[in-house]
Parts: C-alpha cells; sequence; structure tokens
C-alpha cells in the first residue's frame, strides 16, 4: 500500500522554526517519493501569495520559496478557506497552483488510506 503524507502548517513568520520544519517535511517527503499534500493554515497562509515565501529567512535553513516550489510542482498545496477570507485572500490573489478549500477536504484526505497527517 502506498503511503502519503498530508502536512497542515499553522505557523508563519510568528513561529519560524515550526513553519520551516513543516516545509521541511514536506520537501524531504516528496524527495523521498512520498506524495505530499500541504496545507496553509493560520499565520502560513500568507505564503500562498506570490513573493511571500522568499520574504522568510530562518538561519540554517532551506529557503522556505525553494520548498515551497517543490511542493507546488509534485504535490499539492492548500490554502485553508477561512484562513483565506480572514486575510481577505481571494482565489485570484494565490499563486497558481494553489488551491482553496475548508476542513471537509482536509478531513477527507487525513482520512484517507496510507495517509499520515502531520500538524505543525
Amino acid at each position: 500500500m502506498a503511503r502519503s503524507l498530508v502536512i497542515k502548517v499553522t505557523a508563519g513568520a510568528d513561529a519560524p522554526e515550526r513553519c520551516n520544519q513543516a516545509f521541511t517535511v514536506a520537501a524531504a517527503a516528496l524527495a523521498s517519493g512520498v506524495p505530499v499534500s500541504l496545507w496553509l493554515t493560520g499565520e502560513s497562509s500568507w505564503f500562498a501569495l506570490p513573493g511571500r515565501a522568499k520574504e522568510f529567512t530562518l538561519a540554517e535553513a532551506a529557503p522556505l520559496e525553494d520548498m515551497l516550489d517543490a511542493v507546488l510542482a509534485a504535490g499539492r498545496v492548500t490554502l485553508c478557506t477561512q484562513c483565506a477570507a480572514r486575510r481577505d485572500i481571494t482565489v485570484d490573489d494565490v499563486i497558481d497552483g494553489v488551491r482553496i478549500a475548508g476542513a471537509s477536504t482536509f478531513v477527507e484526505e487525513a482520512l484517507g488510506e496510507g495517509v499520515q497527517a502531520l500538524i505543525y
């Protein structure tokens, strides 16, 4: 049975190490051939906007922009519907390839066969 990861990142620049850990795990999993669905929620919602990941820096960490690009290229990136609405982010604002979906979609993905859900 194939395994996959659903990773929800709730932190952004407010908790940079926790944020970076989620993106690092997502990128490492993809590099290992594991399917990944990355969910941007809370303060990480801002990374769905063009240029925002490039602004994020953390010493000794891979560039967040590169890791996000990797997930966009080989996995799936979803922005939480409510989180987007609270920040006035619309589908027209987000990076190409980012979808906006809600809790029911997250639950459906997380409860899929062979799925491991991680929340940072």
